[in-house]
Protein backbone atom coordinates (compact mmCIF):
# COMPACT_ATOMS: atom_id res chain seq x y z
CA UNK A 1 0.00 0.00 0.00
CA UNK A 2 1.23 3.54 -0.69
CA UNK A 3 2.17 5.57 2.39
CA UNK A 4 -0.55 7.71 3.95
CA UNK A 5 0.61 11.35 4.03
CA UNK A 6 -1.15 13.92 6.22
CA UNK A 7 -1.17 17.62 5.32
CA UNK A 8 -3.13 20.81 5.98
CA UNK A 9 -6.21 20.47 3.81
CA UNK A 10 -8.44 20.55 2.00
CA UNK A 11 -6.89 19.87 -1.40
CA UNK A 12 -5.37 22.96 -2.95
CA UNK A 13 -3.42 24.41 -0.01
CA UNK A 14 0.15 25.49 -0.49
CA UNK A 15 1.12 22.50 1.63
CA UNK A 16 -0.71 20.29 -0.86
CA UNK A 17 1.29 21.97 -3.65
CA UNK A 18 4.56 21.31 -1.80
CA UNK A 19 3.53 17.70 -1.16
CA UNK A 20 2.68 17.07 -4.81
CA UNK A 21 5.91 18.74 -5.97
CA UNK A 22 8.20 16.84 -3.61
CA UNK A 23 6.65 13.36 -3.34
CA UNK A 24 8.95 10.77 -4.90
CA UNK A 25 6.42 7.93 -4.86
CA UNK A 26 2.68 7.34 -4.98
CA UNK A 27 0.91 8.25 -1.76
CA UNK A 28 -2.52 8.28 -0.15
CA UNK A 29 -3.42 11.88 0.73
CA UNK A 30 -4.79 12.55 4.22
CA UNK A 31 -6.07 16.15 4.37
CA UNK A 32 -6.31 17.48 7.93
CA UNK A 33 -8.12 20.47 9.40
CA UNK A 34 -5.04 21.90 11.16
CA UNK A 35 -1.25 21.59 11.10
CA UNK A 36 -1.40 20.21 14.63
CA UNK A 37 -3.79 17.47 13.50
CA UNK A 38 -1.44 16.49 10.65
CA UNK A 39 1.55 16.22 12.98
CA UNK A 40 -0.38 14.26 15.60
CA UNK A 41 -1.57 11.83 12.91
CA UNK A 42 2.07 10.74 12.58
CA UNK A 43 2.62 10.75 16.35
CA UNK A 44 -0.39 8.46 16.79
CA UNK A 45 0.49 6.25 13.79
CA UNK A 46 -2.67 7.24 11.91
CA UNK A 47 -0.45 8.45 9.03
CA UNK A 48 2.95 7.26 7.79
CA UNK A 49 4.22 10.74 6.96
CA UNK A 50 3.10 14.35 7.06
CA UNK A 51 4.17 17.50 5.24
CA UNK A 52 3.90 20.70 7.29
CA UNK A 53 5.16 24.29 6.93
CA UNK A 54 7.86 25.24 9.41
CA UNK A 55 9.22 28.62 8.22
CA UNK A 56 8.25 31.40 5.82
CA UNK A 57 10.61 33.97 4.36
CA UNK A 58 8.22 36.83 5.21
CA UNK A 59 6.47 35.70 8.38
CA UNK A 60 9.14 33.56 10.03
CA UNK A 61 8.58 30.36 11.99
CA UNK A 62 5.21 28.61 11.88
CA UNK A 63 4.13 28.51 15.52
CA UNK A 64 1.74 25.56 15.20
CA UNK A 65 4.48 23.34 13.77
CA UNK A 66 7.19 24.39 16.20
CA UNK A 67 4.96 24.06 19.27
CA UNK A 68 3.71 20.61 18.28
CA UNK A 69 7.21 19.27 17.52
CA UNK A 70 8.55 20.60 20.83
CA UNK A 71 5.55 19.42 22.84
CA UNK A 72 3.03 16.68 22.18
CA UNK A 73 4.76 15.11 19.16
CA UNK A 74 7.77 13.73 21.04
CA UNK A 75 7.91 10.62 18.83
CA UNK A 76 7.98 12.54 15.54
CA UNK A 77 11.14 13.38 13.59
CA UNK A 78 11.90 15.64 10.63
CA UNK A 79 13.20 13.46 7.78
CA UNK A 80 13.34 15.90 4.87
CA UNK A 81 12.95 19.59 4.04
CA UNK A 82 11.60 21.28 0.92
CA UNK A 83 11.73 24.98 0.05
CA UNK A 84 8.66 25.84 -2.04
CA UNK A 85 7.83 29.18 -3.72
CA UNK A 86 4.54 30.65 -2.49
CA UNK A 87 2.25 32.61 -4.78
CA UNK A 88 -0.94 34.03 -3.32
CA UNK A 89 -3.67 35.01 -5.79
CA UNK A 90 -6.80 37.00 -5.04
CA UNK A 91 -9.64 34.62 -5.88
CA UNK A 92 -13.45 34.88 -5.95
CA UNK A 93 -16.39 32.79 -7.04
CA UNK A 94 -17.09 35.17 -9.90
CA UNK A 95 -15.56 38.20 -11.59
CA UNK A 96 -15.53 41.14 -9.14
CA UNK A 97 -13.96 44.57 -9.15
CA UNK A 98 -11.66 45.22 -6.20
CA UNK A 99 -13.99 47.97 -5.01
CA UNK A 100 -16.88 45.48 -4.82
CA UNK A 101 -15.13 43.09 -2.45
CA UNK A 102 -16.47 43.34 1.10
CA UNK A 103 -14.60 40.52 2.79
CA UNK A 104 -11.25 38.74 2.39
CA UNK A 105 -10.82 35.20 3.70
CA UNK A 106 -7.55 33.35 4.18
CA UNK A 107 -5.22 31.64 6.62
CA UNK A 108 -3.52 34.17 8.95
CA UNK A 109 -0.09 33.31 7.54
CA UNK A 110 -1.28 34.19 4.03
CA UNK A 111 -2.85 37.42 5.30
CA UNK A 112 0.49 38.40 6.86
CA UNK A 113 2.34 37.61 3.64
CA UNK A 114 -0.05 39.87 1.67
CA UNK A 115 -0.31 42.71 4.20
CA UNK A 116 0.91 45.46 1.84
CA UNK A 117 -1.45 44.38 -0.96
CA UNK A 118 -4.41 44.38 1.42
CA UNK A 119 -3.55 47.82 2.82
CA UNK A 120 -2.98 49.40 -0.58
CA UNK A 121 -5.61 47.72 -2.77
CA UNK A 122 -8.35 46.56 -0.39
CA UNK A 123 -8.35 48.89 2.65
CA UNK A 124 -12.17 48.86 2.76
CA UNK A 125 -12.52 45.07 2.95
CA UNK A 126 -12.95 43.12 6.19
CA UNK A 127 -10.28 40.46 6.69
CA UNK A 128 -11.41 37.16 8.24
CA UNK A 129 -9.42 34.05 9.18
CA UNK A 130 -9.93 30.64 7.58
CA UNK A 131 -8.46 27.30 8.61
CA UNK A 132 -6.45 27.18 5.37
CA UNK A 133 -6.07 29.06 2.09
CA UNK A 134 -7.86 26.27 0.21
CA UNK A 135 -10.77 26.32 2.66
CA UNK A 136 -11.02 30.07 2.05
CA UNK A 137 -11.10 29.55 -1.73
CA UNK A 138 -13.71 26.81 -1.42
CA UNK A 139 -15.87 29.11 0.73
CA UNK A 140 -15.83 32.03 -1.70
CA UNK A 141 -16.45 29.68 -4.63
CA UNK A 142 -19.67 28.50 -2.96
CA UNK A 143 -21.08 31.86 -1.82
CA UNK A 144 -23.04 34.57 -3.61
CA UNK A 145 -21.55 37.21 -1.32
CA UNK A 146 -18.97 39.65 -2.72
CA UNK A 147 -16.11 37.87 -0.97
CA UNK A 148 -12.61 36.97 -2.09
CA UNK A 149 -9.85 34.71 -0.81
CA UNK A 150 -6.08 34.65 -0.83
CA UNK A 151 -5.00 31.25 -2.06
CA UNK A 152 -3.27 29.18 -4.70
CA UNK A 153 -4.02 28.88 -8.38
CA UNK A 154 -4.38 25.14 -7.74
CA UNK A 155 -7.24 25.83 -5.31
CA UNK A 156 -8.94 28.12 -7.82
CA UNK A 157 -8.80 25.34 -10.42
CA UNK A 158 -10.00 22.64 -8.03
CA UNK A 159 -13.02 24.62 -6.80
CA UNK A 160 -14.00 26.37 -10.03
CA UNK A 161 -13.17 29.87 -8.79
CA UNK A 162 -11.90 32.94 -10.63
CA UNK A 163 -8.48 34.52 -10.17
CA UNK A 164 -8.95 38.29 -9.86
CA UNK A 165 -5.34 39.30 -9.21
CA UNK A 166 -2.15 37.27 -9.38
CA UNK A 167 0.81 37.69 -7.04
CA UNK A 168 -0.79 39.38 -4.04
CA UNK A 169 2.19 38.42 -1.84
CA UNK A 170 4.35 41.29 -0.59
CA UNK A 171 7.48 39.92 -2.27
CA UNK A 172 7.86 37.89 -5.44
CA UNK A 173 10.55 35.75 -3.77
CA UNK A 174 8.16 34.60 -1.04
CA UNK A 175 9.13 31.05 0.00
CA UNK A 176 8.07 28.57 2.63
CA UNK A 177 10.21 25.80 4.04
CA UNK A 178 8.16 22.64 4.48
CA UNK A 179 9.30 19.52 6.32
CA UNK A 180 8.39 15.89 5.85
CA UNK A 181 7.99 14.18 9.20
CA UNK A 182 7.84 10.52 10.22
CA UNK A 183 7.55 8.52 13.41
CA UNK A 184 10.91 8.24 15.17
CA UNK A 185 10.95 4.47 14.61
CA UNK A 186 10.74 5.02 10.84
CA UNK A 187 13.25 7.87 10.54
CA UNK A 188 16.48 7.15 8.60
CA UNK A 189 19.63 7.13 10.72
CA UNK A 190 21.96 8.46 8.01
CA UNK A 191 21.80 10.62 4.88
CA UNK A 192 23.93 11.10 1.78
CA UNK A 193 25.31 14.56 1.12
CA UNK A 194 24.82 17.82 3.05
CA UNK A 195 22.67 17.43 6.15
CA UNK A 196 20.89 19.55 8.68
CA UNK A 197 19.93 18.84 12.30
CA UNK A 198 17.04 20.62 14.04
CA UNK A 199 16.99 20.90 17.82
CA UNK A 200 14.95 22.59 20.54
CA UNK A 201 16.13 23.31 24.07
CA UNK A 202 15.00 25.21 27.12
CA UNK A 203 15.99 25.97 30.70
CA UNK A 204 19.59 26.79 31.64
CA UNK A 205 21.34 24.92 34.44
CA UNK A 206 23.56 27.97 34.86
CA UNK A 207 21.33 31.06 35.16
CA UNK A 208 24.23 33.54 35.19
CA UNK A 209 24.39 36.32 32.56
CA UNK A 210 25.41 34.96 29.18
CA UNK A 211 23.91 31.49 29.69
CA UNK A 212 22.58 31.34 26.13
CA UNK A 213 25.94 32.45 24.74
CA UNK A 214 27.66 29.69 26.73
CA UNK A 215 25.24 27.13 25.33
CA UNK A 216 25.78 28.25 21.74
CA UNK A 217 29.55 28.29 22.25
CA UNK A 218 29.39 24.49 22.57
CA UNK A 219 28.46 24.56 18.87
CA UNK A 220 30.73 27.35 17.62
CA UNK A 221 33.78 25.94 19.41
CA UNK A 222 33.31 22.75 17.36
CA UNK A 223 32.88 24.68 14.07
CA UNK A 224 29.18 23.82 13.78
CA UNK A 225 27.34 26.46 11.79
CA UNK A 226 23.83 27.57 12.74
CA UNK A 227 21.50 28.30 9.81
CA UNK A 228 18.65 29.41 12.10
CA UNK A 229 17.85 30.16 15.74
CA UNK A 230 14.61 31.52 17.15
CA UNK A 231 12.74 31.56 20.44
CA UNK A 232 9.15 30.67 21.30
CA UNK A 233 7.35 31.15 24.62
CA UNK A 234 7.01 27.94 26.63
CA UNK A 235 3.44 28.85 27.61
CA UNK A 236 4.14 28.59 31.30
CA UNK A 237 4.77 32.21 32.32
CA UNK A 238 6.41 35.34 30.98
CA UNK A 239 10.15 35.11 30.55
CA UNK A 240 10.28 31.36 29.87
CA UNK A 241 11.33 30.47 26.34
CA UNK A 242 12.36 27.52 24.23
CA UNK A 243 14.98 27.93 21.53
CA UNK A 244 14.85 26.27 18.12
CA UNK A 245 18.06 25.93 16.13
CA UNK A 246 19.13 24.34 12.85
CA UNK A 247 22.68 23.02 12.65
CA UNK A 248 24.53 22.58 9.37
CA UNK A 249 25.57 18.97 10.07
CA UNK A 250 24.19 15.51 10.86
CA UNK A 251 23.67 14.40 14.46
CA UNK A 252 25.67 11.21 13.84
CA UNK A 253 28.91 13.13 13.15
CA UNK A 254 31.32 12.87 16.06
CA UNK A 255 31.80 16.60 16.65
CA UNK A 256 28.02 17.13 16.53
CA UNK A 257 27.43 14.31 19.03
CA UNK A 258 30.02 15.86 21.34
CA UNK A 259 28.42 19.29 21.00
CA UNK A 260 24.93 17.99 21.70
CA UNK A 261 26.16 16.04 24.73
CA UNK A 262 27.82 19.19 26.07
CA UNK A 263 24.74 21.29 25.31
CA UNK A 264 22.54 18.72 27.03
CA UNK A 265 24.56 19.22 30.19
CA UNK A 266 23.90 22.96 30.15
CA UNK A 267 20.10 22.93 29.68
CA UNK A 268 17.10 21.36 31.37
CA UNK A 269 15.71 19.84 28.18
CA UNK A 270 17.25 19.17 24.78
CA UNK A 271 15.42 17.40 21.95
CA UNK A 272 16.73 16.51 18.52
CA UNK A 273 13.81 17.09 16.16
CA UNK A 274 15.54 15.36 13.27
CA UNK A 275 18.65 14.98 11.11
CA UNK A 276 17.88 15.04 7.40
CA UNK A 277 19.14 16.02 3.93
CA UNK A 278 19.51 19.77 3.53
CA UNK A 279 17.43 21.30 0.74
CA UNK A 280 19.44 22.59 -2.26
CA UNK A 281 18.45 26.14 -1.31
CA UNK A 282 17.75 26.84 2.35
CA UNK A 283 18.51 30.55 2.47
CA UNK A 284 15.12 32.03 3.27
Amino acid sequence: MPPRVAFLGPAGTHTDEALRASADEAFEPDPCTTVHEAIMAVQQRAADRAVVPIENSLEGGVAATLDALAGEAADVRIVREVVHPIQHDLIAGRRLGLGEIERILSHPQAVGQCAHFLRERLPHAEVAAASSTADAVRTVAETDQPWAALGSKLAAELYGATVLNEHAEDRADNETRFVWIAHAEDAPTAVDGPAKTSIVFWGFNDESPGSLVAVLRELSDRDINLTKIESRPRRVSLGHYMFFADLEAHASELHVKEALDALDGRVETLRVLGSYPAAPSTAL
